[in-house]
């Protein structure tokens, strides 16, 4: 496994970090204190992009994140967006009650996929890259 930390402390807030690592060809992001809009969103923005054109498939990790503005919403829903348009897609993970409140208030949780750990997370993508493998199989034959 290899591990990344990027030390982003005034990237997502005053205070906050983002740990990345893959596990296969999945990429894990780890972000701890609050995911707001700003000039670091741009930063952040550009940062998880380049490690989409590594692996399209991430999974983010909430369990640190006390706070999301819309702003940071805005963050999430553009690097799903991104995730896309490379053939993979960006699921969450373990976000606290406000935040997951916040997700389904604005109905971002039927878009943005929520698990609730990172191997479900990793499984689902399995199984979507399986039934592509058995539908890619079909046409063909």
């Amino acid at each position: 496994m290899v591990a990344y930390l990027l030390d982003i402390g005034s990237i997502l807030s005053t205070r906050s970090n983002l740990n990345g690592f893959r596990r296969g060809d999945v990429f894990i992001l780890r972000c701890d204190g609050r995911i707001v809009f700003g000039d670091e969103g741009a930063v952040l923005r550009e940062r998880v992009g380049n490690m989409l054109s590594g692996s399209p498939k991430i999974v983010v990790n909430l369990t640190g994140v006390n706070y999301i503005d819309s702003g940071g919403l805005g963050i999430l829903v553009g690097l799903s967006v991104s995730a896309r348009n490379r053939g993979g897609e960006l699921k969450l993970v373990s976000p606290s009650k406000r935040v997951n409140d916040l997700l389904q208030r604005t109905n971002l949780d039927t878009i943005l996929r929520v698990y609730g750990n990172d191997e479900e997370a990793v499984a689902a993508f399995r199984k979507t890259s399986s039934l592509r493998d058995r539908q890619q199989i079909r046409k063909t034959s």
